[in-house]
């Protein structure tokens, strides 16, 4: 892929994940796509993914905003920094009680891209910075 499909694949993918279309999102994956999660472990595969997306809707939520794409020349990595704009609406396990508290936090995904699918995805924010967000009164 070239650096222009590269970055307008995680575009697609990112446009998606505001429209909550998990569909589209996991068409874009490879099917034993590696999904790091923010403070997490590693989950494989896109059922694996599709499970996560469930929780995480029924927890948050989010839409991305002020987003920038960056792709390598040869186009197999992008990077993506963003801020999530969400409500929290369920408590999620380990976390704060939920109330529906808005928060706006910094966050920033990379890719790892073969033929033309998404083979990894790796999601990075503050997480101290989101809990004191949904901690204020």
């Amino acid at each position: 892929m070239t650096r222009s499909e590269t970055e307008a694949l995680v575009r697609r993918y990112l446009e998606a994940f505001n429209g909550g279309d998990v569909d589209t999102m996991l068409s874009l994956l490879d099917e034993d796509v590696a999904h790091d999660v923010n403070e997490g472990g590693r989950e494989i595969g896109k059922d694996a993914f599709r499970l996560f997306m469930a929780t995480m809707h029924r927890h948050y939520d989010e839409t991305l905003a002020d987003i920038v794409v960056f792709a390598s020349d040869d186009g197999t990595r992008a990077a993506a920094e963003f801020t999530v704009r969400g409500r929290y609406r369920e408590t999620a396990p380990g976390l704060p009680e939920a109330t529906n508290q808005a928060y706006s936090i910094p966050a920033g995904q990379f890719f790892a891209l073969e033929d033309g699918r998404i083979c990894r995805v790796t999601t990075y924010y503050n997480l101290k910075a989101w809990i004191a967000a949904v901690s204020r009164p």
